[in-house]
């Protein structure tokens, strides 16, 4: 619920400096002027040397869809050095913005440490002028744009080339600077509280079936 209430905040402030007070004299950019776009791979799945325990975290539309979280530092499987450099994945820095580009349109999180993508994402690097806070929420108000793009006939999808085309706004540098001054301690609370969350599921998720089958007893405590 707080964390709710602090991506409200947040959202709303986005919504005051660039929709309801955006000046006129912003010029139009794509999205390629506002960070780096990056695609993704996939290892053969038969090899599985390619993949590992703890290797560099990669990441598929698939852990997205089970991990609601804004922040993700790894997904379901790893992939080895060796994995990487026979695939079409690339690393990218911890604030890169990791957006899903097929199989669904949309899925948005921020990569906590460097990261890869299978080839089911067009992630965006923000320039350095530009801000991780920023190109998150630009995104998600992008989104409508990026679907109407898309084309496929099995599944709908946005190309690399489409990507890095979305129109958008370049706003000025001080907007920009103020927006994300206000959202980064939002976001390093959120992501604090994430964290918790997903300690206490652990420890819940240990607990319960030892209190099921009778391992852990309970019934001496006094409450």
């Amino acid at each position: 619920m707080l964390n709710e209430n602090l991506e409200q905040q947040a959202q709303a402030y986005f919504d005051e400096l660039f929709i309801v007070n955006a000046k006129p004299n912003w010029p139009y950019c794509a999205l390629s002027d506002i960070g780096s776009i990056v695609a993704g791979g996939t290892p053969s799945k038969s090899k599985s040397e390619y993949y590992a325990e703890q290797g560099i975290a990669w990441i598929t539309p698939k852990d997205l869809s089970i991990d609601k979280s804004k922040f993700i530092s790894h997904g379901e499987n790893d992939i080895s050095e060796l994995g990487f450099s026979k695939s079409s994945a690339t690393k990218m820095p911890a604030g890169t913005v990791l957006f899903s580009s097929r199989a669904p349109i949309g899925y948005i999180a921020i990569a906590q440490n460097e990261i890869t993508t299978n080839q089911g994402f067009k992630s965006v690097i923000p320039h350095e002028n530009i801000g991780t806070t920023y190109v998150y929420f630009l995104l998600k108000k992008l989104l409508p744009t990026i679907e109407g793009m898309a084309s496929g006939s099995t599944f709908k999808e946005i190309s690399g080339a489409g990507m890095k085309s979305v129109p958008t706004v370049m706003p000025d540098a001080d907007t920009i600077q103020c927006f994300n001054t206000f959202c980064q301690p939002i976001f390093n609370e959120q992501e604090i509280l994430e964290a918790e969350n997903r300690r206490l599921s652990a420890l819940r998720d240990s607990l319960l079936p030892k209190l099921m089958s009778g391992e852990i007893d309970v019934s001496t405590i006094d409450l």
